[in-house]
């Protein structure tokens, strides 16, 4: 049995009157590619967020990596933040740098390279995501896919121990979304990153995921296999395979 690397006990956090997440709990393994689905709106982004301290919930313990993520300060939270790489959503390449300049950000904000070890790291991650020769394009002049792949690269330039996925393959055509499949299993296997992916595409998880977690009402109601989720849970969760998407 691999070292649980993240933690959830207890969780809850509300937004106003709404509870978002409510004594919520689960446990996830090194190495595991677990997808977290559930409704739109039901929290998948805020439990993101509360992995790597973005957010603080209300109640309960969260732990990373070893560290009780609930108990650090925003300084102590910044070198655990080095070992978690979060994906958001768009990408959040900034869009008046260069693409190599994109990647290079976060490795001249926490590592002392020279000229060209920084040039080498940037072309080597570069390479690991399939885009040799466009470190000098801006972000305007990428597609979806390859804006997603350069955001991929960026997240692991200091190396992460565990990279989250806030919807991946948004946006993007199937082809596409089956090449950010492929990237993710890829990295799952040479580097052997824990990836936690939150996603409405169920293409993806059958793709990718080791685990299933659904969250519905707060709480992790089902955690088991996609064999599991299809003939054996909830109600909830099996029509969300069946469909193929859940509607808000």
């Amino acid at each position: 049995m691999k070292d649980i690397v993240i933690s959830f006990e207890e969780v809850s956090r509300a937004f106003g009157k709404k509870r978002v997440l409510d004594h919520a709990s689960f446990e996830i393994a090194g190495g595991e590619i677990v997808a977290i689905l559930g409704a739109s709106g039901s929290g998948k982004s805020v439990t993101l967020k509360t992995i790597n301290g973005l957010i603080t919930p209300d109640e309960g313990k969260v732990e990373v990596l070893g560290h009780t993520v609930t108990e650090l300060s925003e300084e102590e939270l910044s070198p655990m933040r080095r070992r978690v790489s979060y994906l958001f959503q768009g990408g959040a390449l900034f869009d008046s740098m260069s693409v190599f300049e994109n990647i290079a950000f976060p490795l001249r904000e926490h590592l002392d390279l020279s000229r060209e070890e920084l040039r080498e790291k940037v072309e080597e991650l570069l390479a690991m995501v399939d885009l040799e020769g466009v470190g000098p394009l801006s972000p305007s002049e990428l597609s979806g896919g390859m804006k997603k792949r350069v955001a991929v690269a960026r997240a692991l330039a200091l190396e992460p121990e565990i990279i989250l996925y806030d919807e991946p393959t948004t946006g993007l055509d199937p082809v596409t979304g089956e090449t950010i499949a492929h990237l993710i299993l890829d990295l799952d296997r040479r580097l052997g990153v824990t990836s936690v992916v939150v996603t409405h595409d169920i293409p993806l998880v059958l793709r990718v995921a080791d685990r299933v977690l659904f969250l519905e009402d707060g709480r992790f109601d089902f955690t088991g296999s996609i064999e599991e989720a299809r003939s054996s849970g909830p109600e909830t969760v099996r029509n969300f395979f069946k469909s193929g998407v859940i509607h808000a």
